[in-house]
């Protein structure tokens, strides 16, 4: 009996999936969303283009799992809520002199008038932003309004960094941020 030996990979669904987001995170990053295709996706992970469907539904909802895997900040609702107003000040200082190290981030940035991807940044603000910083502030009738405004300072800084460049922030503006989250979550 002799054994045929073909070019063929084993099909590990897990594997695939896995090598569609790195090239989409890959190309996303590199190129924007605009400008990558999801043939080219399939492409780059050396996969089908109809797996790319099958397991991420569309482009936007690819760009919605990459999106997933990048990181959040998370860390700053963890901790007791009296320092919450400092935390979020020490991060918002620290975008106005970086824009975002990840090139998704950036990607995100850049594409946000695309519709599609505007309504996967919205679900991700909301749940990994709005829904959490709610979360730290507890009940109350008024936890949303306050986590709204607190979230369009936070987002206000990477909009000025955006469109005035890049800024040291001093010590000051640390302190002043802080007052001013310390206003919004009041």
């Amino acid at each position: 009996m002799t054994v045929q030996v073909t070019g063929a990979k084993p099909r590990d669904r897990e594997a695939t999936r896995e090598r569609i987001l790195q090239a989409a995170r890959s190309l996303f990053g590199e190129q924007g969303y605009e400008r990558v295709t999801v043939r080219m996706i399939a492409a780059a992970a050396d996969s089908n283009i109809a797996l790319v469907g099958r397991y991420f539904g569309s482009k936007a909802g690819l760009f919605g799992a990459v999106l997933e895997g990048e990181p959040t900040i998370a860390a700053l609702f963890e901790g007791d809520r009296a320092g919450l107003a400092r935390r979020l000040a020490e991060y918002a200082a620290e975008r106005m002199q970086h824009p975002p190290e990840s090139p998704i981030l950036r990607t995100l940035e850049r594409s946000a008038a695309d519709p599609e991807v505007a309504e996967i940044a919205r679900e991700r603000l909301l749940t990994a932003v709005l829904q959490p910083l709610e979360a730290q502030l507890g009940a109350g009738a008024d936890v949303h309004a306050r986590a709204r405004m607190a979230t369009a300072v936070f987002l206000g800084v990477g909009a000025m960094r955006r469109r005035l460049g890049p800024e040291s922030p001093t010590p000051a503006d640390v302190d002043r941020l802080t007052k001013v989250f310390e206003a919004c979550l009041a």
